[in-house]
């Protein structure tokens, strides 16, 4: 029997609501942050630590049963919550529509919720997973996923420049198939690896998480495949890393010129602008990048700006020939994926 799964709320309507919703979530943590938050006492640095990256400045130094067990209880329901909506969501007689699904509406909600729980254990205990995993385990999540980003939409808008890169069609398929899921980890994994503290790398960091599940709670919508907004969670990552790396004492221009980049080289390239615009978006780029390096760095660290598409770039054809050989050894690949 075929399930229906349409309902009348439009998606673009939708998706401005839910945005106006992220921001007021974060105005929330903010606020009772300011209010309310008073964390005990930090770990120390551990520089020297057999693993310094287990080391993660906001992560208690005496953390307790229930510090540690509030935070992975809830990020395990949290995600086998969203795990099995996509599932639903993938074994249903669904189509690409204009209005949203029901599981789209339960994943919104699903995620709604866990962010007030993720703030009211925050209150109540602190500590996130950065008390058990390594921070690198985080970001190479997050880097990984738009990584695959690129590998998807290498047919659409190609990887440089607009020219496609000869990757394998059985890995590009594959990815396009199973992303929801691995996205989904990428994206609470870093949620709950955080604690809601109101530092400005946090703020950003959480506005960043909650545009990523919004985007993923939007499968099988018209939106969810819409160039204009699918960038949005590509490009929202400049600000973030800025702001993370102004924080941690690092070379920001790094960050912000690297991952503006990717919008010059790759991104911009699938938006459907003029050749005209994208000359004028290059080199209005160029500009601003050697007025930043000229008045911090140095013109002759420059160099940086490629750095970020060029670790991207490698990761492209490594992550590509690992689900390749994947597929061949599971017998994934362009027979299981459906149209």
């Amino acid at each position: 029997m075929k399930e229906t799964t349409d309902t009348a709320i439009d998606v673009s309507r939708a998706l401005w609501f839910c945005i106006g919703i992220s921001f007021a979530f974060v105005g929330l943590i903010w606020l009772t942050g300011e209010l309310w938050l008073e964390p005990p006492p930090f770990a120390e640095r551990q520089d020297g630590a057999f693993i310094p990256g287990m080391w993660y400045l906001w992560q208690l130094a005496e953390p307790t049963f229930w510090s540690r067990a509030s935070a992975w209880i809830a990020y395990v329901l949290h995600q086998v919550i969203i795990w099995y909506l996509i599932w639903r969501a993938k074994n249903s007689n669904r189509k690409y529509s204009s209005n949203l699904h029901w599981f789209n509406i339960a994943a919104l909600a699903t995620n709604a919720v866990f962010i007030l729980v993720h703030l009211v254990q925050t209150h109540i205990w602190y500590d996130g997973l950065a008390q058990d995993v390594a921070e690198f385990s985080s970001q190479a999540s997050v880097v990984i996923m738009l990584v695959a980003i690129l590998i998807m939409e290498n047919q659409r808008r190609g990887m440089a420049f607009g020219a496609r890169l000869p990757l394998p069609r059985d890995a590009t398929e594959a990815i396009r198939k199973y992303h929801g899921y691995y996205f989904s980890w990428a994206i609470l994994y870093t949620f709950w690896y955080h604690p809601m503290d109101i530092t400005g790398g946090h703020l950003l960091g959480f506005l960043y998480m909650f545009m990523l599940m919004l985007q993923g709670s939007l499968f099988f919508t018209r939106m969810h495949v819409n160039p204009r907004w699918s960038v949005v969670s590509e490009i929202s990552v400049v600000a973030h890393g800025v702001m993370v790396a102004i924080l941690a004492g690092q070379e920001w221009p790094r960050f912000f010129a690297g991952f503006l980049g990717m919008f010059v080289i790759t991104q911009m390239h699938g938006l459907g602008l003029s050749k005209t615009t994208r000359w004028i978006l290059g080199l209005f780029y160029i500009g601003i990048v050697a007025v930043i390096y000229a008045n911090t760095e140095g013109l002759m660290a420059s160099f940086e700006a490629g750095l970020i598409p060029l670790v991207e770039f490698v990761l492209v054809i490594i992550v590509s020939i690992l689900v390749f050989i994947l597929c061949k050894i599971f017998g994934a690949g362009r027979r299981t994926v459906p149209g």
